[in-house]
């Protein structure tokens, strides 16, 4: 093939690559880049989903705030299946949450379980759906330490520990635990079931003598909760997501938006798709004796 006609084949490949490409730059706009931008158009209730031991309250403070920035998103339904977790995280969400709450109605849902750190972050919601028999409560708080004395005793191992502070090596697996210590600790957990109780107070409208009955750690059933005033009504996810769409003034059937993962599946679709076709192109070029087989490898994606 002369030179003319591999300049048209180069050409041909080309226009295809722009066609292509002029695809997927299209797709990645359409697609949330930063949190912000929707495939849905109108008002919409954004759901947010907390599953599993709470322990990194990272990715649903960044869902909030996304979708507090959307302004098509009118309210959000905060689906929670989990057992609990660690105190900061918890706390971390229960008041993003009432953060939302200043610009989004925002309504939790209870699945099969939302105890402790679940039940936690759900108090800050505007109004709280749950199953009958969603396990929830759990408001208390538990420290263990594991001893193996034992254990060092049976390997032949003695530990030797230095401090600075009477309290610095507190909670050591090594020994046991001493009365002043087994005090500090316990008077640690006594403040953070404080605040436990008064998050809840204050997200379920209660007082804390109210609360304080049903804050011995034990979990209850949504029924028992609704009785007692832990939960507003009984139903499941579709319930919550209708009334967080009447709340907000969205009529017909309320369209769901669910936080969208970053466009990185894009750029390695693009990235490959480049890198495959730019191969493609050279070899054939090469094959065909073209003048462009040194030039386009260098366009290569990596």
């Amino acid at each position: 093939m002369d030179r003319r006609s591999a300049w048209v084949l180069a050409i041909i490949f080309g226009g295809l690559f722009l066609c292509v490409f002029g695809f997927l730059f299209l797709l990645s706009t359409l697609v949330r880049t930063d949190g912000r931008a929707t495939l849905i158009a109108g008002d919409v209730v954004g759901v947010v989903e907390v599953t599993g031991p709470i322990t990194d309250a990272k990715r649903v403070l960044k869902e909030l705030d996304d979708f507090r920035e959307q302004d098509n998103v009118k309210s959000v339904v905060v689906r929670i299946d989990s057992p609990g977790g660690s105190v900061g995280a918890s706390q971390e969400i229960y008041d993003a949450i009432k953060r939302t709450r200043k610009t989004k109605k925002v309504v939790a849902s209870m699945g099969s379980i939302a105890a402790s750190g679940g039940f936690y972050i759900a108090c800050a919601a505007e109004k709280v759906f749950a199953n009958p028999g969603t396990l929830t409560g759990s408001i208390g708080v538990i420290f263990e330490i594991p001893n193996v004395q034992g254990v060092l005793k049976w390997a032949g191992i003695q530990m030797q520990t230095l401090t600075a502070g009477k309290m610095k090596d507190a909670g050591s697996p090594f020994r046991e635990l001493t009365a002043d210590e087994r005090a500090y600790f316990q008077e640690v957990l006594s403040d953070v079931h404080k605040q436990f109780i008064e998050a809840v107070a204050e997200g379920r409208g209660l007082s804390a003598d109210e609360v304080k009955p049903h804050a011995d750690g034990r979990v209850f059933t949504g029924r028992q909760a609704k009785e007692w005033k832990l939960v507003d009504s009984l139903g499941g996810f579709d319930e919550a997501v209708r009334e967080a769409a009447q709340m907000a003034g969205i009529r017909g059937k309320p369209k769901l938006e669910y936080p969208r993962q970053e466009r990185k599946f894009l750029r390695e679709l693009l990235s490959d798709g480049a890198t495959s076709f730019f191969q493609s192109a050279a070899k054939a070029l090469h094959q065909t004796g073209g003048g462009l087989q040194y030039r386009l490898p260098l366009l290569d994606v990596e």
